[in-house]
C-alpha cells in the first residue's frame, strides 16, 4: 500500500514538474507569429491544437495560409469514416485510437451536427436480377444493423463493426466549426490568408542552422508576391506538401503520389426524411469495376467512393501544382458506381437521386505513413503531410502531435520517430486502401 502511495506520488510530483516547466517556458518565450500552409483538415488542426494550447506565447498569431479555399481538396470531398480499432498495431495505431477518442470529445465541443457512431457491414456484390429484394429477412442475425435501403441485388454480408468503434464526420464541417470556434471573441484566433506559397524565407542562426523568418506567398487574385512573418511554419498541405522540398532548398525529401479519385453524392430517396445509418464496404464488383463504400449520412444524402478508375499523380506532377485549383471526376467511373448502387439498393434505383460528383486526391508517401516532423537543418520548420487514405480519421491526433513539437519542443501524445520527414525509402507501392488490422478492406487502390 505504502508503495503504491509512493507512485501515486511520484507521478503527481512528475506531473506538476511539467506543468511548472511548461508554464516557465510560456513565461520566458515572446509572442511568436506561426503560419500552417494548407487549409485542409489536417492543417486547420494543426492551427486549432496550436491555438488551444496552454503552451501558447501570449500575444502569438497563427495564420492558415491557403491556395484555394478552406477545406477545398479532399477535406472538402472525402467520407471522413474512422475506426478506432482498425489498425495493425503498428506505428499508426495511436493515431487511428487517439484521433478517433478527441473526435468524440470535440465535435459536441464544437457542435458539429455531421459525427455520429455507425455500424459498418461487408457487402459481397449479388446476381443481375433487379427488383426488391427483402434482404433484411434473409440476414435476422443482422437486423438491428441491416439498413431497409439495401433492398436489391446483394451476396453474403457479414458485420465489420457495430457502431462502438466506428464512425463518420463530414470533415468540411468539421473545419469549419473549429475555426469558427477559435475565433471567438476571447479566443487566440486563427488568421485565414488565400495565397499560394512560393518560398521559405530564412536567416543563418547558431549552429550552422538556417533560421525561418517568413514564408513568401502569391496573392490569388494579385500577381505581387507578399510576405508573411513567421517564426515556425507548418507544411501541411495534403499531396503538395512535396512542394517543401524547393521551399527548404532540397533539405529534404519529400516522395510523394497523388491518388486522384472520384466520389459521388445520392440525394436522399423521395418520401424519405431519413436513412438507416449503416455503411457498406462492398466486395469487388467486375461487372462494373468497383470497390464501392457506402455512407450515410445525418443529414439524409449517400456519400459513395471505392469507384475505380483512379489516376496516380507523381511527385513532380504535384510540385507543379497538378490539379490543385481543379480536380475533376471521371463520368465514366460515376456512371459504373451510380450502377452498382443501384443494382444493390431498390429504393435508390426507384426513388434515389444523383446529388453531386466530384473527385480529388489522397497524399502517398511511398511506405504509406505520413511525415510529421521537424525539416532537418532549419529552426522552426515542420512538416505534416501524406496522412494517406486516413488522413480526416488521423486528424485531431496529428494537430496534437504537431502543436506539442512547435510549443514544446516535443510531441507528447504519438511517438513521431516512425513518421520522420527525412526518411526516404524506396519501396514499392505501399497498401493504399483501408485496413482493418491489417487486412484489406474496401478499395485498395
Amino acid at each position: 500500500m505504502m508503495s503504491f502511495v509512493r507512485t501515486l506520488t511520484l507521478l503527481a510530483a512528475s506531473s506538476s514538474a511539467f506543468q511548472t516547466a511548461r508554464s516557465v517556458i510560456k513565461m520566458s518565450a515572446g509572442p511568436k507569429n506561426i503560419v500552417v500552409i494548407g487549409g485542409g483538415v489536417q492543417g486547420t488542426s494543426v492551427a486549432f491544437q496550436i491555438a488551444e494550447s496552454p503552451s501558447l506565447p501570449a500575444g502569438s498569431t497563427i495564420t492558415i495560409l491557403e491556395a484555394n479555399k478552406i477545406a477545398s481538396a479532399a477535406s472538402g470531398k472525402g467520407g471522413g469514416f474512422m475506426a478506432r480499432q482498425w489498425g495493425d498495431g503498428s506505428s499508426t495505431q495511436t493515431l487511428h485510437e487517439l484521433a478517433f477518442d478527441m473526435y468524440e470529445e470535440l465535435c459536441p465541443k464544437l457542435g458539429v451536427e455531421s459525427y455520429r457512431k455507425l455500424p459498418v457491414l461487408s457487402v459481397s456484390p449479388g446476381g443481375n436480377k433487379k427488383g426488391k429484394q427483402d434482404n433484411k429477412s434473409k440476414n435476422k442475425q443482422l437486423s438491428e444493423i441491416f439498413p431497409t435501403w439495401l433492398d436489391g441485388s446483394i451476396g453474403r454480408v457479414s458485420p465489420l463493426g457495430f457502431g462502438d468503434d466506428t464512425a463518420q464526420v463530414t470533415p468540411k464541417e468539421f473545419v469549419e466549426k473549429m475555426l469558427e470556434y477559435v475565433n471567438q471573441p476571447d479566443k487566440p484566433g486563427v488568421k485565414v490568408v488565400i495565397g499560394k506559397c512560393t518560398g521559405i524565407e530564412c536567416t543563418d542562426g547558431d549552429g550552422g542552422d538556417k533560421v525561418v523568418t517568413a514564408v513568401t506567398y502569391q496573392d490569388g487574385e494579385e500577381e505581387e508576391q507578399k510576405v508573411l512573418q513567421a517564426d515556425d511554419v507548418i507544411v501541411s498541405a495534403g499531396p503538395w506538401t512535396c512542394q517543401a522540398e524547393n521551399w527548404f532548398d532540397g533539405a529534404i525529401q519529400l516522395p510523394m503520389e497523388g491518388v486522384k479519385s472520384t466520389s459521388i453524392v445520392w440525394k436522399p430517396p423521395a418520401g424519405d426524411d431519413t436513412v438507416d445509418a449503416t455503411a457498406l464496404f462492398c466486395g469487388e464488383d467486375h461487372r462494373f469495376g468497383t470497390h464501392l463504400e457506402v455512407y450515410p449520412r445525418p443529414d439524409g444524402t449517400v456519400y459513395i467512393c471505392g469507384i475505380g478508375g483512379s489516376d496516380y499523380i507523381t511527385t513532380s506532377e504535384l510540385q507543379d501544382s497538378a490539379f490543385l485549383f481543379d480536380c475533376p471526376p471521371k463520368e465514366d467511373r460515376v456512371e459504373a458506381a451510380s450502377s452498382a448502387f443501384t443494382m444493390m439498393s431498390d429504393t435508390y434505383e426507384s426513388r434515389g437521386e444523383l446529388d453531386k460528383t466530384q473527385a480529388c486526391m489522397r497524399p502517398c508517401p511511398p511506405d504509406a505513413k505520413p511525415y510529421m516532423g521537424k525539416v532537418p537543418g532549419y529552426k522552426g520548420a515542420y512538416i505534416n503531410g501524406g496522412h494517406n487514405c486516413w488522413g480526416i480519421a488521423w486528424a485531431p491526433a496529428s494537430g496534437k502531435a504537431i502543436a506539442e513539437l512547435v510549443l514544446e519542443g516535443e510531441s507528447r501524445s504519438v511517438d513521431l520517430r516512425p513518421f520522420n520527414p527525412a526518411r526516404y525509402t524506396s519501396q514499392g507501392r505501399g497498401g493504399r486502401g483501408r485496413k482493418k488490422k491489417g487486412l484489406s478492406v474496401g478499395e485498395q487502390w
